[in-house]
């Protein structure tokens, strides 16, 4: 180990969050063991970022590699920290780590708590997005989509999924819906180029047209709305889909008949200005979207499940963090009031769904500022001290009976996929089970 090492930090989940966290410990000097549920490392650059995107995703693997290559890094992929995996919350504190640093994003289901949203024909989108960009087991599973499929949601997600349904699938109809109006929509205007050859124009103006009173009577402008559709190029191609928009519309229920979805009830909703905010207040009024398949993309929560002190959706952290900013990535225990002092969240484990990539990274490298500064209150160690740790998780993955994968084998894994991709004359090639990789190792 370098003698520049200083203290031993684990960092669980390697998505983006987890792997930039690792870099700015790393070039602190730390010793660093990062722990990921899946085999591959990437989290949601690997597997979220839309499926046909190879550039992006190659530019963010090499940057990974770099960090990931660093002598005092180690990354053991396939080992699941939580209540039902071979490594708890517990026994990883008791290894001995300095601090444990959980970026474990938000793999939590937000529901919303509506009749029907758990039937077959009605899908989360972080389960869909993570089926059609391959990660196991999610790749294992069937998500048939229909001809006419509703959207819950107007965020970059939402885009996503539309894409897929206008590109990837037979729909024929796309239909995004929406509590509040046009003006609050959340997806960036130069993602939904992606589905501009589907996004039906003529429907775009009526329904503009049909809740204009609602947007004048909260001082909102139509004509605004018109005028920046006028503005925007058209695709000069059209896909077989259309995607629509249905606004001012809140959920109520998915409606079955015979066990398939064939609707989704909404409230027709009126938009009310609080301060600088837009909500949406129901009206009473019950209307129905014909429908064969609903997607939610309404964002997501923590994983309760990890073992981690939890509360409404999200990680405990501590009070206070608007005089002391580090309160907000320092785990806290409410049942003994007070932080557990060497656990901490950084990126979508403390804010979920909050940004892309880029949000990210930026909440990982201030969370480990500030860490770094708690560590720097802390007494340090020599390499081989580091190092126990390290060596004690490994054992008890060993008694566990758990088979981690090194990133050497990563890099075999992602040989073969290439491999694989050339001799199928196709761009890409991923495994669709953690069975077949282990397969490979083992070969």
């Amino acid at each position: 180990m370098p003698e520049s090492t200083t203290h031993a930090v684990a960092v669980v989940g390697a998505g983006p969050a987890g792997l930039f966290a690792t870099r700015a410990l790393a070039a602190a000097g730390c010793r660093v063991l990062l722990l990921n549920r899946d085999i591959k490392p990437g989290g949601l650059a690997e597997y979220g970022i839309f499926l046909n995107k190879y550039k992006m995703k190659g530019g963010l693997r090499r940057q990974f590699s770099k960090i990931l290559t660093d002598p005092r890094v180690t990354y053991l992929g396939h080992v699941a920290v939580g209540e039902s995996g071979p490594l708890s919350v517990p026994a990883l504190r008791a290894a001995g780590f300095d601090a444990v640093v959980f970026a474990i994003g938000a793999q939590g289901t937000k529901y919303l708590g509506i009749e029907g949203e758990r039937l077959p024909g009605v899908y989360h989108a972080k389960d869909l997005v993570y089926h059609y960009n391959r990660l196991p087991p999610f790749s294992e599973r069937h998500f048939p989509m229909g001809r006419r499929v509703a959207i819950v949601g107007v965020g970059n997600v939402m885009v996503d999924i539309a894409n897929y349904c206008a590109h990837f699938c037979e729909c024929e109809e796309i239909i995004a819906v929406a509590r509040r109006g046009p003006h609050e929509k959340a997806y960036d205007d130069r993602e939904f180029e992606d589905v501009e050859d589907a996004f039906d124009r003529d429907a775009y103006r009526r329904e503009v047209e049909r809740i204009r009173p609602r947007l004048e009577a909260a001082g909102q402008s139509a004509d605004e709305l018109l005028k920046a559709l006028a503005a925007r190029p058209e695709a000069e191609d059209r896909c077989r889909a259309r995607l629509t928009f249905r606004f001012l519309a809140s959920p109520q229920r998915v409606i079955t008949e015979g066990g398939r979805v064939v609707g989704l009830e909404i409230e027709e909703t009126r938009l009310a200005r609080k301060g600088e905010r837009i909500s949406a207040v129901g009206t009473g009024e019950i209307s129905r979207i014909p429908c064969d398949t609903v997607v939610f993309a309404v964002g997501d929560r923590v994983d309760e499940s990890v073992g981690l002190p939890y509360r409404e959706g999200l990680y405990v952290t501590a009070p206070g963090a608007e005089q002391d900013p580090a309160a907000a990535y320092q785990v806290w225990d409410p049942a003994q009031g007070q932080p557990l002092a060497d656990v901490f969240v950084v990126g979508w484990a403390r804010r979920a769904s909050d940004g892309v990539v880029g949000r990210a990274r930026l909440d990982a490298e201030t969370g480990i500022k500030h860490i770094l500064k708690i560590l720097g209150s802390r007494p340090t160690r020599a390499p081989a001290e580091a190092e126990r740790p390290v060596t004690k998780i490994m054992h008890e993955l060993g008694k566990a009976g758990a088979r981690p994968v090194t990133y050497e084998e990563v890099l075999r894994i992602e040989a073969a996929e290439r491999e694989r991709a050339r001799r199928d004359g196709v761009e890409e090639f991923k495994f669709a089970s953690d069975e077949d990789m282990l397969a490979l190792l083992s070969s």
